[in-house]
């Protein structure tokens, strides 16, 4: 299901320390049918990516490896920060909800999105963005 705000989304998992661990994304744990599935490694820590909103794109962010801080607003200048650093756990961005990530050395970001590319699904300039 769907929503109007980001949210934090918890992956069931299983394994110990000893022999490593699986974690689960099932269909319903996802609010919508993932379409694509894209991932970012090797980001220099303190690089800012993201910048852009969508039109109708929504998207789960999570942290495979190391923090990436998450910032998000939507139209009316609600802002959420959110601190990715647990493979078991990503975070909702609906759509139109401006989003940029900042990594640490090390970070790998894996993104489940609800629909394949398209350039004219982005919004990049954030004065844009935050016309009515």
């Amino acid at each position: 299901m769907s929503a109007d705000r980001p949210y934090r989304i918890e992956f069931s998992g299983h394994g110990a320390r000893e022999e490593g661990f699986l974690y689960v994304a099932e269909q319903g744990d996802i609010p919508f049918l993932v379409r694509r599935t894209f991932w970012t490694v090797n980001t220099p820590a303190t690089v800012v990516r993201g910048g852009h909103a969508h039109h109708k794109t929504e998207m789960v962010l999570i942290a495979l490896q190391g923090t990436i801080i998450l910032h998000v607003e939507d139209k009316a200048g609600t802002q959420w920060q959110f601190k990715l650093d647990r493979p078991d756990t990503g975070i909702y961005i609906p759509v139109m909800h401006w989003h940029t990530m900042v990594y640490e050395d090390q970070a790998v970001q894996l993104v489940l999105a609800s629909a394949d590319y398209e350039e004219q699904d982005y919004i990049r300039d954030f004065q844009a963005f935050k016309r009515p």
